[in-house]
């Protein structure tokens, strides 16, 4: 099969690469013979349940348990001190200590529906379920706030917070600039989206056995993204050497950003594994999941563009909230959605106010392209400017597209930008799609009472973060010739469903001139190979793959240094091919990679001076911080005026995800992505009644895409190889990025001779068939409801000291929440006049400060090179011993500081 190219371009291909080699991992996992958690039973193997909260909020006044205790085969009823751990406490997905405090049962207070109480411990499963049944509960039951507008406006969930806000950056007041900008701009828009709550909804939900060997070492079988992630997390919460902890996840039914870490249950299970002594396993069942589980995507984004009379942009400022839960995986407040909002369009100038905010829901947890909200709300608006103005919504995008001669450029935001081909992926887009023959078709089907539509949109997306983030690293791989001559390879990648074992084999094989079939890849258990993130942020084929081609490279050098030696020739004169090594000119000296083998393990005497014996490398290979993939997508649906269902007739992807190792992964990577947009847009809500119940408890309230909904993709692949080793660009979670807002592009431009479509998701039949005959049909209010205003945020107290006398100099005790988790830090200051001097002190060390000092309020900047380089502009008060004020941090906006005198 010939490599794909594009405008001449030739990516790196080969025996193996750009093939749709068949999957290593499937006949394990179509005939029944995977290995999931479930599937694990240990020798004295006892059984895990919660009892969980029936409210949302409020305080636990008693808790009886005789009657679980008393059931036969119940071996403990444990409350939340019973599996207290002294010094514990838990950890985010940023390995730091969570934003408030999570309690792994619930103690004393109720904070969401599901948040569980009670554990029991029983010879099975149905007898733990049973036993937690029995339990009972007397609650003092307090007004849940649900909502993101009770949120801003209704009291802290929290005890001794201020406010519901989880993590904050940005300005909430827009520049005088800007706003003049965007209010003189020949149009103007104002659009809001509403993106509805949504369960990931794995094939295999959570799951855990634990099983404790002495009071320091753990096995530990879990469903997850990385073993090694999983070992490295566990080892820090509970001061075990890393090395103590062995983490195995054979085969994982699906993450989607779910599994990235233990969470309380899991946590939990594995607590009482130590202080019981005896394996515990706990899975949960789909109730569980739909109803307790940590839950993805509640947000609301309101984007005012504005642009000029040809369509160019102007100005513009975002305004994003997300429901934080009560206890998130990592208070979020999607500063990735503001840092690429333009990465791939011409903004001249953009500014935005980003807030998680905490309500009386499950915690916040990832999902695939946790940041696409910045496309559905960027590329509709954009479909909505194009109909304001009256071109097609291709060409607005034409006109404002950051071309690849224009690269490197930088974002309104000063992030760099290079090698991305939006432009590229587009232009390959309308070249095998007639617009135009459509328009026509959509015109007569209208005469006809057909209501045809076409969605466009493009994205640029970061894929294989490598150092932006503390765990974010390389990926490492370890590769061997065995003495057989069959080659085997560790690596820290992960597979849940990725076909990592499958793609990760054929790069080591066509690098290493041996057959496909000759090369197994161990993965899933963190005791094979060092640590890597493994599979999160679309970075296996690009981190893994390049420490895969590497470490093979290395491993080829290596054969033929013995080889040259043993046969007298010179290295160049060596080549590897279908495992035998063969030498220019002398094809009787052709011998087996068997042969070169033996002697490399069993013959020291005849191994070149220096040469480490084995056959046998390793490499972990850090790629550039962010390696970005570009598409473009078209669909075409049809909306039935009568009913109000979406049929999508047909959808087209373009996509630049570099040198394609298995064409037929990454298209099933695509096809997955975009099978999970269709459900967002049109069928799935996890949603709560005003008390904080769910309301979706089951796959008849849960609404997922069926083979029906899924059409039958079309792809077109635009390889354009990335600066990295292989050229590979991350593919994982592109589909589920791009696929929404092509899809609602697509509905709105059907439905557009009714007027614009309200982009709150689900777009159910309900919802379109409001649009299509003016009026509300639902009986919840009106069809387009004006965007919730954001309630102010209450500043704080004025200081009742003058200004002048507050007493700067001394010692301070601070912390700024950053995007990345809360930044403890001390600082020193000393006033000579309006002159400020002094240091800060973090975990990453000491910088010195300078400054000027009016009143009581300091002003100082830091210059930081990582995760890359900006400026810290401070601004602060000291009202008597506390200190506040806010820094701001270049392209990640502004974040929050308090702290009090030492």
């Amino acid at each position: 099969m010939n490599a794909p190219t594009i405008a001449g371009q030739g990516i790196m291909a080969g025996r193996y690469i750009g093939q749709r080699s068949l999957r290593k991992e499937d006949p394990r996992l179509l005939t029944g013979r995977g290995q999931f958690v479930d599937d694990i039973s240990l020798p004295g193997m006892l059984h895990v349940a919660f009892h969980r909260s029936q409210i949302a909020r409020g305080n636990i006044l008693s808790i009886d348990t005789a009657a679980a205790r008393d059931l036969p085969g119940v071996h403990a009823v444990w409350l939340a001190a019973d599996i207290d751990r002294p010094g514990f406490e838990m950890f985010s997905l940023y390995l730091r200590p969570t934003e408030v405090p999570t309690p792994l049962l619930a103690d004393k207070i109720i904070r969401h529906s599901g948040e569980p109480i009670v554990m029991v411990i029983a010879d099975s499963r149905a007898i733990a379920e049973d036993a937690a049944a029995l339990i009972e509960v007397q609650y003092g039951e307090l007004d849940p706030v649900v909502t993101l507008a009770q949120a801003r406006s209704g009291p802290p969930i929290h005890p001794g917070t201020d406010d519901n806000i989880a993590a904050e950056a940005g300005d909430e007041d827009v520049d005088e600039g800007l706003a003049a900008l965007i209010d003189g701009a020949a149009h103007k828009i104002t659009h809001h989206v509403v993106h509805q709550r949504i369960s990931q909804s794995p094939m295999e939900c959570r799951g855990i056995v634990a099983q404790a060997n002495g009071s320091e070492e753990l096995r530990l079988y879990i469903t997850c993204q990385s073993p090694h992630m999983i070992a490295r997390w566990v080892s820090q919460v509970l001061g075990f050497p890393e090395t103590a902890i062995h983490v195995i996840a054979k085969d994982v039914g699906g993450s989607f950003g779910l599994k990235n870490q233990p969470w309380r249950e899991e946590t939990a299970t594995i607590l009482a594994a130590l202080k019981f002594g005896r394996p515990l396993k706990w899975i949960e069942d789909r109730y569980e999941h739909l109803t307790a589980c940590p839950q993805c995507r509640e947000q609301e984004f309101t984007l005012t563009i504005g642009y000029d009379k040809e369509g160019k942009f102007l100005g513009s400022f975002g305004d994003y909230s997300a429901n934080n839960g009560a206890f998130p995986q990592g208070a979020d407040n999607n500063l990735a959605a503001q840092m690429f909002m333009w990465a791939a369009y011409k903004m001249p100038a953009y500014s935005f106010i980003t807030r998680g905010w905490y309500t009386n829901t499950t915690g916040l947890a990832a999902y695939r392209g946790p940041w696409a909200i910045e496309s559905l709300v960027r590329e509709t608006a954009m479909d909505v400017a194009a109909r304001k103005i009256g071109i097609e919504p291709y060409e607005l995008r034409r006109r404002n597209v950051l071309k690849v001669a224009e690269q490197p450029a930088a974002t309104c935001l000063g992030m760099p930008v290079d090698d991305i081909t939006t432009e590229t992926c587009l232009e390959k887009l309308l070249e095998n799609f007639d617009v135009p023959a459509f328009r026509r078709e959509q015109a007569e089907a209208r005469n006809a009472g057909r209501y045809l539509g076409l969605g466009i949109a493009a994205y640029v997306e970061p894929t294989a973060s490598a150092g932006s983030i503390n765990f974010m690293t390389g990926e490492l791989a370890q590769v061997r010739i065995e003495p057989t001559g069959k080659v085997t390879a560790a690596m820290s990648t992960h597979s849940q469903g990725h076909g990592t074992a499958t793609t990760m084999a054929q790069v080591i094989a066509d690098r290493l001139g041996v057959a496909y079939e000759d090369v197994t890849v161990f993965e899933g258990d963190n005791m094979h190979g060092g640590f890597g993130p493994g599979a999160a942020g679309s970075r296996q084929g690009v981190a893994g793959g390049g420490a895969a081609i590497s470490a093979a490279e290395m491993l080829v050098a290596k054969v033929k240094a013995l080889a040259a030696h043993l046969f007298n020739a010179s290295t160049e004169a060596v080549t590897i091919d279908q495992g035998m090594v063969h030498i220019a000119g002398a094809p009787e000296m052709s011998r087996s990679l068997r042969e070169i083998a033996d002697i490399a393990y069993g013959e020291p005497l005849r191994l070149p001076p220096g040469f480490e014996a084995g056959l046998e490398v390793q490499f972990r290979y850090q790629p550039p911080p962010m390696t970005m993939t570009s598409a473009a997508h078209a669909c075409i649906v049809e909306v039935d005026a009568e009913t109000g269902f979406v049929k999508i007739l047909r959808w087209i992807t373009s996509e630049d995800c570099g040198t394609v190792i298995n064409p037929a992964i990454v298209e099933g990577q695509v096809t997955g992505g975009l099978a999970q947009a269709i459900g967002m847009v049109l069928l799935e809500e996890a949603g709560y009644d005003a008390r904080g119940n769910p309301i979706a408890a089951t796959y008849k309230d849960y609404l997922l895409p069926a083979i029906s909904d899924v059409p039958v993709f079309e792809f077109l692949h635009a390889n354009t190889p990335s600066k990295t080793v292989g050229g590979m660009r991350g593919v994982g979670e592109g589909g589920a990025i791009i696929g929404p807002p092509t899809l609602v592009n697509a509905i709105a431009d059907a439905l557009s001779p009714f007027g614009e479509v309200p982009v709150n998701l689900p777009l159910t039949p309900t919802k379109l068939l409001s649009v299509i005959e003016g009026r509300d049909i639902s009986g919840h209010g009106s069809v387009a409801a004006a965007p919730a205003a954001t309630a102010p945020v209450a500043a704080p107290a004025a200081s009742a000291e003058p200004a002048g006398e507050a007493r700067i100099d001394g010692d301070w005790k601070m912390t700024m929440s950053t995007p990345m988790g809360a930044q403890e830090m001390t600082g020193h200051f000393e006033t000579s006049g309006n002159a400020l001097t002094g240091y800060l002190t973090s975990a990453e060390g000491r910088q010195d400060v300078t400054g000027s000092v009016e009143g009581n309020k300091l002003k100082f900047e830091l210059k930081v090179e990582q995760p890359m380089k900006i400026t810290l502009k401070y601004d602060l008060q000291v009202d008597g011993d506390a200190i506040s004020g806010k820094v701001k941090m270049g392209m990640f906006g502004s974040s929050k500081l308090t702290g009090q005198r030492i």
